[in-house]
């Protein structure tokens, strides 16, 4: 099966050695993004929510350099630093995962993301 780099402006670039997504066949795999300025290359700080949103406009980026969207997602993985604050992310990951039926979801808690996120999510997605 071939792989195809999936490579957008819209999204911050790889902060190592990996691509922002990668399609294989009818599949897509989005690296997680972390709440990443495209425009700055620097962390957006405030609120959760704040990091949240930047953190899916910048998967929703390289999901719609696919030709995919939101509504094509199959599995999502969310990865945040501290569990407390799953009900806040939640409410804006809503409004992104609008479509049903909801994507299939794995959400972890862990000890630290890259650049100190408090969030990061990636994604699984049909072309």
């Amino acid at each position: 099966m071939k792989r195809e780099e999936v490579r957008t402006s819209g999204a911050p670039a790889p902060v190592g050695p990996y691509s922002q997504a990668i399609r294989a066949g009818d599949w897509l795999f989005a690296s997680g993004q972390i709440p990443l300025d495209p425009a700055t290359g620097k962390i957006v700080t405030g609120e959760i929510e704040d990091e949240a949103r930047q953190v899916l406009e910048n998967l929703g980026a390289v999901l719609e350099a696919a030709g995919t969207g939101f509504d094509r997602v199959v599995k999502a993985t969310v990865y945040l630093t501290d569990l407390s604050l799953f009900p806040r992310v939640n409410v804006i990951y809503a409004e992104f995962f609008s479509a049903a039926p909801a994507p299939a979801r794995v959400t972890v808690g862990v000890a630290s993301l890259p650049l100190g996120a408090r969030v990061e999510i990636d994604a699984i997605a049909v072309l």
